[in-house]
């Protein structure tokens, strides 16, 4: 972690490629709530370990995640 105590995600943004995982690390209950917001449900304590890894992108593909491009700026605004 960087001495000024941002995580290295935190600094370079959220993109496409990004891990629903990483989203969930990086910025923890807002980042769940961002994701649910764009239609993401990450259930019961996360227990789905293969869709943790999925990146928004595919997650967007697969229709699980509602406007990506919103998500994103959302993302990177509040990080």
């Amino acid at each position: 972690m960087p001495e000024n105590g941002q995580s290295r995600r935190a600094v370079q943004g959220f993109g496409p490629q990004s891990k629903v995982r990483e989203v969930v690390v990086a910025m923890g209950a807002k980042g769940t709530e961002l994701l649910k917001k764009h239609g993401y449900d990450l259930g019961e304590g996360f227990v789905d370990v293969l869709s943790q890894y999925q990146t928004l992108e595919h997650a967007a593909r697969t229709e699980r995640l509602r406007d990506l491009d919103g998500l994103l700026e959302e993302l990177n605004s509040a990080s």
